[in-house]
């Protein structure tokens, strides 16, 4: 865990949901099995933020149905990019953000985390 990340987890109010941001959970038989982070950052750009899923539960969807509800989220509030940051050691999640149309971004400029060596954008609209 670094400093950006207790940031943003130990303040969601102040970090997500009073930027205009949301904040997704996946239910399963009643119990919270995954969370995704939708912050907004300017006028039309979200950063997709925190998204995870119990270990034990992973491979069963419940990723793709977070990250496309993220997706309809910004979709409906007429944004035109999401972006996030992640590292590339995580395979089964990049895979993840290439099938629902991210792309690397070679131009990883924001340094906000040190183990973030990679950069992806879905582009919505203009």
């Amino acid at each position: 865990m670094e400093e950006e990340d207790l940031k943003t987890l130990q303040n969601p109010e102040s970090y997500v949901m009073e930027k205009g941001g949301e904040i997704f959970f996946a239910v399963l038989d009643g119990d919270v099995v995954g969370t995704a982070a939708l912050i907004k950052k300017s006028k039309g750009v979200y950063e997709l933020a925190k998204m995870a899923v119990a270990k034990n539960l992973q491979g069963l969807g419940i990723g793709k149905k977070l990250l496309e509800r993220c997706i309809n989220y910004s979709k409906e509030r007429e944004a035109t990019e999401i972006f996030l940051i992640t590292n590339d050691s995580l395979k089964p999640a990049l895979s993840l953000y290439l099938s629902c149309g991210f792309v690397l971004n070679e131009q990883n400029d924001d340094n906000r985390y040190e183990r973030g060596n990679t950069k992806m954008n879905l582009i919505l609209g203009e």
